[in-house]
């Protein structure tokens, strides 16, 4: 089977003018031309044009991907694996900014008191700062958004150095509970998510069950929360989205516990239901 110029273009999300240019150029001549000259291409060619744009996403450039590809000593199998680990490679730097990025939201770490060496030392390449401007817009209001201001401009760089180790190891541990197969109401997964809770408490702003909740579901609608959450595993938003929601309902079964109980011991301390 083959497909016009038109049809490989649309489905490599190219243009008909790219196609051209890698014929002319001999990276990707058809592999078949019709009585009236026009390109064929056939399933080999769609092989290697995928290659091609592989190979441009991550930068190289065309003359590089015509030696790569044209080398006959290549093993197919090997450029595979040459490919995995560059993109793992990418995955991982990814994780790390996303991480940076969660870590800047979640934290409010707006007006940090860091120099900008200290802040890359902190935060690698990405600027919490630059997210400044959204988080007062969104929350500039709210005494929540200025108590995380107070207590954040009093920091030093190791103070969030090891407020970074701390939050990190509590994902991990929520990541570990969800590769186990635990669910997200199991005890140790909502004890997980009341550290969590408090870890907010008391590095930015008084978190009550309701708005810990209210957080959780910003990690699943806000599809940057998402993306950090589920760099470290995926689906693990929404997962500790569910256990923060599960620990909530946990809390206000002790609450209407620890009701009955105070009713029943004032029942007993004024006699009224005594036999």
């Amino acid at each position: 089977m083959s497909h016009s110029v038109g049809q490989v273009a649309a489905l490599a999300g190219i243009t008909v003018r790219t196609l051209h240019h890698y014929d002319e150029i001999g990276l990707l001549v058809p592999g078949e031309r019709t009585a009236a000259g026009h390109r064929r291409y056939t399933d080999a060619d769609l092989d290697r044009l995928q290659q091609i744009l592989f190979h441009r996403e991550l930068g190289f450039p065309l003359e590089e991907v015509a030696v790569l590809l044209d080398d006959p000593a290549a093993d197919p199998i090997d450029l595979l694996r040459r490919q995995h680990a560059v993109l793992t490679a990418r995955i991982g730097r990814l994780t790390e900014m996303a991480t940076a990025v969660e870590r800047a939201m979640e934290a409010r770490k707006m007006g940090i008191s860091l120099t900008p060496e200290e802040r890359f030392e902190v935060f690698g390449d990405f600027d919490p700062e630059a997210h400044a401007e959204e988080a007062e817009h969104r929350w500039g209001s709210t005494e929540a958004y200025r108590e995380s201001q107070r207590r954040a401009a009093s920091r030093t760089k190791e103070d969030w150095k090891a407020l970074t180790r701390e939050l990190d190891g509590i994902h991990r541990a929520v990541a570990d509970r969800m590769a186990a197969g635990d669910p997200p109401d199991a005890p140790g997964v909502t004890d997980l998510a009341e550290r969590h809770r408090l870890f907010i408490s008391r590095t930015s702003y008084p978190c009550d069950h309701g708005m810990h909740s209210r957080l959780g579901e910003m990690y699943v609608q806000d599809e940057r929360f998402t993306a950090t959450y589920d760099a470290i595993r995926p689906g693990l938003a929404r997962y500790l989205r569910d256990a923060i929601a599960a620990n909530e309902a946990a809390e206000r079964d002790r609450a209407r516990a620890r009701g009955a109980n105070a009713v029943g011991a004032e029942r007993g301390e004024d006699g009224s239901s005594a036999s």
